[in-house]
This record gives C-alpha cells, structure tokens and sequence, in this order.
C-alpha cells in the first residue's frame, strides 16, 4: 500500500547467552518471526508482558541492533541491508523517545546543547545563531520556556526532562517516533500531559508513531490500532476499539480483564480471567502456540500447532486456532 510508512516482516532476533555447554550456546527467541505495517500519521501500539520482545522489536526498527533475518521497510528501503554509511541518512528520518528521561540525556550538557547537538551533526542547521533560534522554538513547541536551554538537565523534572527528549527527537524533523514506554517513568498527572503533548505533536508535524507499553490504558488513549505481543510473537492486531471491546486472543482477554475498572460495580460483574504459571523463558519455549501452558481454553492440537497470525474479522487479525 503506497501509504505503509514502515512495514516489517517476519523479523526473527536471537541473541546467543552464556558460555558452551556441551558444545552448544543457548539462544534467546526475543523477537521470533513477526510482521507489521504502519500507514503514515497513524500510531500503532505495541503491547505485551515485560520482557516479550517489545524493545528490542523498537531496537531492530532503529537499527541499533541487527536483526537475525527478515525485512524492515522504511519508505520503501530495506533497513536491513544497508551499511552504516547508508543508515547515517535514515536515521534522520526515524527517532526515538526513550523510557528513562533521567539516563537518556547528557548529565554535562545543557538542554540548549542536547538539542542543538543532532542539528549540528547531521548539518540540518549550520549557524550557530540560527541553532539557538530553532533550539528556542522546538522548547516552545514540546511546552517549554527558551530560558530552560541554559539549564542542566539534573535541574529539570522528569517531566521536563522527557520534554527535552520529545524536543530532540522533533529536531531532526523525523517521519516515524518509536516512543519506548515514554510514560512509564513518570507521575500518572505528567503521564496526561506528555500523551497529550505527542497528540498536539503527531498533528502539527504529521508524525507517525510505534508506541510501545504495557500500560493498556494509556495506549488505548493514543494508539489507533493496537498489536498484542507474547513471548517474542505477535498474537493479535486490530484497531483500538475492536481490540478493547472485543479481544479475540485468550492472552489479550487475560490483559485486558487485569486493567482496573474505577466503577466498583462494573468491577464486580465482569468477566475474571486468570493465568497459571509463569512466563516461559524464550530460551526455551514452549512448542506449538507459546502461550498453550498458561490458556485456558487451550485443546490438544495447540502444543503441536503453530497457530497463524490470520484474519479473524476485517482488520482483526490473531493468532489462536480457536479464534
């Protein structure tokens, strides 16, 4: 589709652990054969357990780790395939607002420098007095004042400091965001307004964003379709609201049934669904659908069958032989 921004396809990313053991390095299945697309100006939500595969899928799409196998097509270019000379242009096209507003940022430079600093290196803006210029606007654009450039960032507020780091990706005037849980360090009244701030943002700049979390609530606010991730593969995708008012994976239930309801009554009369076990590890997972030890409407067939992320309804796709 001409208007697919970033498509990517069967993306597999193994890392190798530990030392040999009988002549063989184990193998973590982080990311284990996934594909998607995102069409331009949309906001597609990656969702999932911790340790799922959801940041390192955002690491693969940025490059900063090398996938296994598969495809990453960004503006029609396999990402894949290029060298780092190559990159040095994309990169300018695809940034990334990291999860720790406290570690992300310089210690030893200005905010005004932290911003500057892209502009200068990819020669978007040469003069310097002109980078102070630009500098002022991107801190009035993410909601900050132009005196805030003098400050350190251990002077600022986590809230602030994410600013900077919203400012920094908006500088290099990016065509795709991969927003790494950008809340979920922050105080739940800052969480409103930098979802917010990446709305105000995403229409004024026509931005299109993976946004990737575990908080369900916030990536039903500003997310339009959603993709559900376990153990290292998408087993569900669909647009937010057939997603939230009609799951048809058993895992993504199970998510959904854990998120609070703030009515005490509607709290009571929904459906329970409660998982067993723990989380296999992705050193050594499980056989057939990955999640078939912990569902509960799971069938003989469902350890020997790798079920296919199919479409269930227009646009619904799961990955569940029952669905």
């Amino acid at each position: 589709m001409s208007d697919v921004l970033l498509e990517v396809r069967n993306l597999v990313k193994h890392f190798p652990v530990g030392g040999r053991l009988f002549g063989q390095r184990g193998i973590v299945r982080a990311v284990d054969g996934i594909s998607f697309a995102i069409r331009r100006g949309e906001t597609l939500g990656l969702v999932g357990e911790s340790g799922c595969g959801k940041t390192t899928t955002g690491r693969c799409i940025l490059m900063l780790e090398r996938p296994t196998s598969g495809e990453i097509l960004f503006e029609g270019r396999d990402l894949t395939t290029l060298d780092e000379a190559g990159l040095r242009g994309v990169r300018r096209r695809i940034q990334v607002i990291f999860q720790d507003p406290y570690s992300s940022l310089n210690p030893r430079m200005t905010v005004g420098q932290i911003i500057a600093e892209p502009l200068a290196v990819h020669g978007i803006v040469a003069d310097r007095r002109a980078r102070a210029t630009r500098v002022r606007d991107l801190l009035k654009h993410v909601g900050l004042l132009p005196q805030h450039a003098h400050r350190y960032p251990h002077e600022l507020s986590g809230g602030q400091r994410q600013r900077v780091g919203i400012a920094r990706a908006l500088a290099m005037e990016p065509s795709l965001i991969v927003c790494d849980e950008p809340v979920s360090a922050l105080d739940v009244s800052i969480q409103a307004q930098i979802i917010n701030l990446l709305e105000d943002l995403q229409a004024g700049f026509e931005l299109t964003y993976l946004f990737i979390a575990h908080d369900l609530s916030v990536v039903r606010h500003i997310s339009d379709r959603v993709a559900v991730m376990y153990l290292g593969k998408i087993v569900e995708i669909a647009d937010r609201k057939s997603l939230y008012d009609d799951p048809l994976h058993p895992y993504t239930k199970a998510l959904l049934a854990a998120v609070p309801i703030p009515d005490p009554e509607l709290e009571q009369q929904r459906e329970r669904v409660v998982l067993g076990g723990e989380v296999p590890s992705p050193l050594n997972p499980p056989s057939g659908c990955v999640f078939h030890p912990r569902c509960p409407i799971a069938i003989d067939r469902c350890p020997r069958e790798i079920p296919a992320l199919r479409e269930v309804k227009p646009g619904h796709w799961a990955a569940c032989i029952l669905a």
